[in-house]
């Protein structure tokens, strides 16, 4: 595992092109990503972070994300 492991708020934010405010409401309406909380410092993994990326993956503008 390496030190970097666990990226902050900020990191992770410019990680996804979003501003570390966005990821904040994210996580506070559970609609970001997964993240680790350590005290009070709340930490993402980037695997995490790629795989909530994906989830939100489209092929259109009007594609709302649901398999039939």
């Amino acid at each position: 595992m390496s030190a970097r492991q666990y990226l902050p708020t900020r990191e992770a934010a410019s990680l996804l092109g979003l501003s570390p405010r966005t990821l904040e409401k994210f996580r506070l309406s559970g609609e970001g990503p997964a993240f680790y909380k350590f005290g009070r410092r709340c930490l993402y993994q980037r695997a995490d972070l790629d795989a909530w990326a994906m989830g939100r993956r489209r092929r259109s503008t009007s594609d709302d994300g649901i398999q039939v």
